[in-house]
């Protein structure tokens, strides 16, 4: 591989990395990972859920380029993600009380959990919609290895500080901010 390759394959798997990783720091998609982690032990499944969404979602993106923008109304998803969200934030307050009588704070399936709420909520995402852009420039392929990557390390990072929140916290006030937090995030899609 001569040096010219070697520049245009970094590039081509650095940039999206590192842009994409930015702009997902604090993304709404993060910090339902970070609440899902608080609400499990099973990080591994959860984790796994988390970035077979993001595999799929952000691969289709690729694949797709701008066709998928163009011809989905993003308003649309962004009502579906901003009620699935709304809906996980209420489930889980109204299952917090059940779960203190239990002895349980547990998700049933980490994996499922995560997702299906990262699938939905990483429709029409600015790091899905980047993604398919840098798609149209560089090569695909690259573009997905390097913004996979990103999201891959931040998942990890999310789903460790979940864990480290988890031993530390009261699991009602979890269950309690979680649950708010679900809602907001739900009620910004809408504004």
């Amino acid at each position: 591989m001569n040096t010219v390759s070697a520049y245009i394959v970094i590039q081509d798997i650095l940039l999206p990395f590192l842009l994409v990783g930015l702009a997902e720091l604090g993304d709404k998609t993060q910090l339902a990972v970070l609440v899902l982690s608080t609400k499990t032990r099973r990080y591994k499944s959860l984790l796994a859920g988390v970035m077979l969404a993001f595999i799929l979602t952000d691969g289709i993106a690729i694949l797709f380029g701008n066709y998928i923008a163009q011809r989905v109304p993003l308003d649309y998803v962004r009502i579906g993600a901003g009620l699935m969200f709304i809906l996980f934030g209420l489930m889980t307050l109204l299952q917090r009380d059940k779960d203190e009588e239990e002895g349980s704070y547990e998700l049933k399936s980490p994996f499922m959990s995560g997702f299906w709420l990262i699938l939905i909520a990483e429709m029409g995402d600015k790091t899905q919609l980047a993604a398919a852009l840098f798609a149209t420039q560089y090569n695909p392929l690259l573009v997905f290895v390097g913004v996979i990557m990103a999201l891959f390390i931040l998942s990890v990072l999310t789903v460790y500080l979940g864990k480290i929140i988890m031993e530390k916290i009261d699991k009602k006030i979890i269950s309690t901010i979680a649950g708010i937090m679900f809602i907001l995030i739900g009620a910004s899609f809408f504004l």
